[in-house]
């Protein structure tokens, strides 16, 4: 099989992980390809995501490296026996790949947190609002573009919507709440939808007021997906040149330990709710 050309993010961490136990091992690439069987050329492919693993061959390596943490080297099995094609495939070829990347995350998260100080969360957003959003941001774009754009977006959501939902804990701070995309019939109708979605089952939804004091996340807005074990865990920003990945476990702890400073200053769910409700009471 040849090598793949436009590896996906997950298809990517999984070569990353593979070589960083390699590294932590002290094992060259050239010692871990003798032992499973393939030559140097074939483990650098498989370390840069742009060839498979087979579930054998990436125990036999964990074996190798000395690996003793069964819940990660399952996880990884996991991922490297990954065949079935998920509903984003669909949209390879029409959408920028890193949005196929960011909802295939969220698909395999185990829970996600999503910390927005400017805009709603992507998994919250209304269709008026995501229409808004782009209308402003990119004019340029045509009505079918936009279309298609704003129903991948509505369908990113039906993670939420599973036998068993994905866990979504939102932290929105006010400036996002009160900011109008769009009009106000938009912001209202977006404002009714958080309240709804903050009843479904595993999403919560709580509000940083303007009047908290010293406000960690003030300069960050971040979705933080966890993974079956924490080592996999992956935060995703935006910025003005497109969504961004970090998976080094030290920067994955710094966004962590932010996300947890900003959860004890925001308000409580009920108090959320009474919040929301009064800045739509005011459109």
């Amino acid at each position: 099989m040849p090598p793949r050309t436009n590896p996906t993010a997950r298809q990517v961490r999984l070569g990353a992980e593979l070589k960083r136990l390699r590294e932590r091992a002290d094992i060259t690439a050239a010692a871990a390809a003798r032992a499973v069987g393939v030559d140097s050329s074939k483990m650098s492919l498989i370390e840069s995501g742009r060839s498979a693993v087979s579930e054998e061959r990436l125990r036999g390596l964990a074996v190798h490296y000395g690996v003793d943490d069964a819940q990660l080297v399952d996880a990884l099995a996991a991922m490297a026996v990954e065949r079935r094609r998920g509903w984003w495939e669909a949209y390879r070829g029409v959408l920028p790949a890193i949005l196929l990347d960011l909802a295939e995350l969220e698909h395999h998260a185990a829970r996600l947190r999503a910390l927005q100080v400017v805009h709603i969360p992507g998994l919250l957003q209304t269709e008026g609002y995501v229409r808004s959003l782009y209308r402003n941001t990119m004019p340029e774009l045509s009505e079918q573009d936009l279309d298609v754009i704003v129903e991948f977006r509505v369908r990113r959501r039906q993670i939420l919507d599973r036998t068993v939902p994905t866990r979504l804990n939102a932290i929105i701070h006010e400036a996002a709440l009160r900011i109008r995309v769009g009009d106000s019939a938009v912001s209202r109708e977006q404002l009714r939808f958080i309240l709804e979605a903050a009843d479904r089952p595993g999403v919560t939804v709580r509000v940083v007021p303007f009047e908290r004091d010293a406000f960690t996340g003030a300069s960050f807005s971040m979705l933080y997906a966890e993974a079956a074990v924490r080592r996999l865990d992956t935060v995703q920003f935006d910025t003005v040149h497109g969504s961004v990945f970090v998976d080094e476990e030290d920067e994955v702890l710094g966004y962590r330990r932010v996300l947890d400073s900003v959860e004890d200053a925001a308000l409580s769910q009920s108090e959320s709710r009474d919040i929301i409700h009064h800045i739509a009471k005011q459109l």
